[in-house]
């Protein structure tokens, strides 16, 4: 499936994002990237904003990084700003006919992350095992491209059905536990090696195989993209009253923040990032 740069189905965004280290970490090992784009220029996004995609696409990704010292804290700056420079060329690539298919776009995009996270890993002391997940939204007139490694997320509230659906595979023996009926949502929550990854950017993985899909949105839908700290204080019927319906008091104020707040005070001990994108 090729992008297409049709402008019939344009519509707008809002974008929120937030971040905290928690407490009980000493430094957060988490980041978050908010980017609009075309083949001539790029912007870095604030926490909070609202756009059309009419001349720019948007691109949206949180990853949690992991490693001794503070190698964890760059392996994940250094996988979000890497789309920094490679989601561009891959427009200027669509715009001059090259017809490059999302799913090879994303694979390239991941394999060049894990690439520079091995090559610091092996080259510095400090940085020895970086590793780091990564999930990402790339939005399009009409359509939302994703990619994703690791237990990082990416859930869908659909306007039209309603209900929450997590597009991502948690990468880890628990998550397929979870996928395949085995165990159910409160029991994955406390499984005792919920956080053992099997995939990861970085670190001694050789090779990277990353999850890419597509998705239609429309006016109403929500997509949130969070590291494995959000859930670990909040159920999916949290998430999804916390963005459908909240309390009239809080109403206003930044959904990725209210969803943060919320996992903290409910339990969560780790970093914990959240972005949400609203479609309008």
């Amino acid at each position: 499936m090729n992008q297409q740069r049709s402008t019939a189905n344009t519509t707008s965004l809002k974008w929120f994002g937030w971040t905290d280290r928690g407490k009980v970490r000493p430094n957060n090992e988490d980041a978050f990237l908010g980017l609009q784009f075309n083949s001539r220029e790029i912007h870095h996004l604030g926490k909070h904003g609202e756009a059309s995609t009419e001349k720019m696409d948007f691109a949206f990704a949180v990853s949690d990084g992991m490693g001794g010292a503070k190698a964890g804290e760059y392996a994940s700056r250094i996988a979000v700003e890497k789309i920094t420079t490679l989601l561009p060329r891959s427009f200027k690539q669509s715009a001059v006919g090259l017809e490059a298919g999302f799913e090879d776009v994303l694979t390239e995009l991941f394999g060049e992350v894990h690439n520079a996270l091995a090559y610091l890993g092996s080259s510095y002391e400090e940085c020895s095992g970086m590793e780091a997940t990564l999930s990402l939204c790339w939005f399009t007139p009409a359509w939302m491209y994703f990619g994703h490694i690791g237990d990082s997320r990416i859930y869908y509230l659909p306007a039209r059905e309603g209900g929450i659906k997590q597009l991502t595979h948690d990468d880890t023996h628990v998550g397929w536990l979870r996928r395949t009926g085995r165990i159910n949502e409160r029991e994955a929550r406390i499984h005792p090696r919920r956080s053992a990854l099997q995939k990861a950017l970085g670190g001694g993985n050789q090779f990277v195989e990353p999850q890419v899909g597509a998705v239609g949105y429309e006016s109403g839908d929500i997509f949130l993209l969070c590291t494995d700290g959000l859930v670990e204080g909040l159920y999916d019927h949290h998430v999804v009253e916390l963005l459908r319906a909240p309390q009239s008091a809080v109403a206003d104020a930044n959904p990725a923040q209210r969803l943060v707040i919320e996992s903290l005070e409910k339990g969560c001990r780790d970093n914990t990032t959240a972005l949400v994108i609203q479609m309008i």
